[in-house]
């Protein structure tokens, strides 16, 4: 799952472009005035369309059980405990992303998770989890998820 924004912007299309079939693109843009906004999503939603990648579109902010993009066919929450996970589940979510696992650059010196707190939080879910948060393959291996999110470490 790729998360897009004003720093992956200008890779956002070679980036889509190499998402296997069944990923799905988190469209956030919200650097962007509201007609910008879907001009650009259009052009996105034409590249994924034809890659069989699943375009969301992003609500207004982040937060506990923030399901994004309501009528799509996927919902999506962001958390951070188990009590956000739990929202999440009762706000009707079909998945939820865990973070920040590890140290990233959207939110420098944030606490994280770790992997370890990641797979405890992870296990207790009844949502399946995604890891988001300095988030690459190599990374991933140390988690439990169905997936990952990312912005910089997809584009």
């Amino acid at each position: 799952m790729l998360l897009s924004d004003a720093r992956n912007d200008a890779l956002l299309d070679r980036a889509l472009r190499r998402l296997p079939q069944g990923s799905a693109l988190v469209f956030r843009h919200y650097h962007l005035a509201p007609a910008a906004r879907a001009t650009r999503l259009r052009h996105l939603r034409r590249i994924a369309a034809l890659r069989g990648v699943e375009v969301v579109l992003a609500g207004a902010g982040y937060g506990p059980a923030n399901a994004l993009s309501p009528r799509a066919r996927l919902r999506l929450a962001t958390a951070h405990t188990l009590r956000e996970i739990g929202a999440a589940a009762r706000a009707g979510a079909h998945a939820v992303l865990l973070s920040p696992v590890y140290p990233t650059r959207s939110h420098p010196g944030a606490q994280v998770l770790g992997a370890l707190r990641f797979n405890c939080l992870a296990r207790l879910s009844p949502l399946p989890v995604l890891a988001l948060g300095g988030m690459t393959r190599r990374r991933f291996a140390q988690v439990r998820a169905h997936g990952f999110a990312a912005i910089d470490g997809l584009s």
